[in-house]
């Protein structure tokens, strides 16, 4: 079974920046492509980004494409995502989990394992 903890969250100012982790137990982190989703309050889930098991591909939601890079540490059994230029509309809470493939995921059927969120605001 594989546990994953995300953390990083908090209150920003509009412009600001974060940066999430997600640090997953179990040696198969390194098999598999990983995601990151948000769900606003009052709002459903919405993909964000995703990135293949080794790293070289990634892709991101038009809504945050420029301003969210994702990666990941597969020795660290880790995964990041660097937040820019944040906007209230960021707000939500995100996710990281774990995809079925190697390659990626996109929809929450090709999801197997979730971690418990971290609350991002971006307020002034």
């Amino acid at each position: 079974e594989v546990q994953l903890v995300e953390s990083g969250g908090g209150l920003v100012q509009p412009g600001g920046s974060l940066r999430l982790s997600c640090a997953a137990s179990g040696s198969t982190f390194s098999y598999y492509a990983m995601t990151w989703v948000r769900q606003a309050p009052g709002k459903g889930l919405e993909w964000v980004s995703v990135i293949n098991s080794s790293g070289g591909r990634t892709k991101y939601a038009d809504s945050v494409n420029g301003r969210f890079t994702i990666s990941r540490d597969n020795a660290k059994s880790t995964l990041y995502l660097q937040m820019n230029s944040l906007k209230p509309e960021d707000t939500a809470v995100y996710f990281c989990a774990k995809c079925k493939s190697a390659y990626g995921c996109y929809d929450s059927d090709e999801y197997d394992y979730w971690g418990q969120g971290t609350q991002v605001t971006v307020s002034s």
